[in-house]
């Protein structure tokens, strides 16, 4: 059975919401760190609130039952020229990897962007080595490392 792509609507926030608890859960086992909270009220909340106003664009993979979903901010830069967008999360569920529903999903991101005059899509890798395969999946589908590496401080 093939993936339907298709953007997600605020009645979908707890589809994503669990979606992305999978991705977290996922990230987290892997590594042995708690590097997330997660609260899936909460995060259905905000993922409904972020779908209602706009602030992030997110799109659904389904086959059957949900399969995956990819979710963009957009950003400005001086030193992206101006706008541009953040991946920031995508997932597809184990079951459905290496089914083209990542490639697919990210195609789906990159013509967003395009169609928002975006220069550029950018992307975090979760924790390496433990996810050297998403990095080598990005590297496929055109994306370069930039080096660095990603900081936070909490506020």
């Amino acid at each position: 059975m093939s993936a339907r792509i298709r953007p997600a609507a605020p009645g979908d926030a707890e589809t994503v919401a669990r979606l992305l608890g999978d991705l977290l859960g996922e990230i987290m086992d892997r590594t042995g760190v708690r590097h997330f909270g997660f609260d899936l009220r909460e995060t259905t909340a905000r993922s409904r609130l972020f779908l209602e106003q706009g602030l992030a664009a997110v799109y659904l993979a389904e086959a059957g039952a949900p399969a995956g979903f990819v979710a963009l901010s957009p950003c400005h830069a001086l030193y992206a020229e101006g706008a541009f967008g953040i991946i920031t999360e995508l997932y597809v569920a184990p079951s459905w990897r290496a089914a083209g529903i990542g490639r697919r999903l990210l195609e789906t991101a990159k013509a967003h962007g395009r169609e928002r005059s975006w220069r550029r899509l950018e992307v975090t890798t979760p924790p390496l080595p433990e996810f050297e395969r998403t990095l080598r999946f990005y590297e496929r589908e055109g994306f370069a490392v930039t080096g660095g590496r990603k900081l936070k401080v909490l506020l």
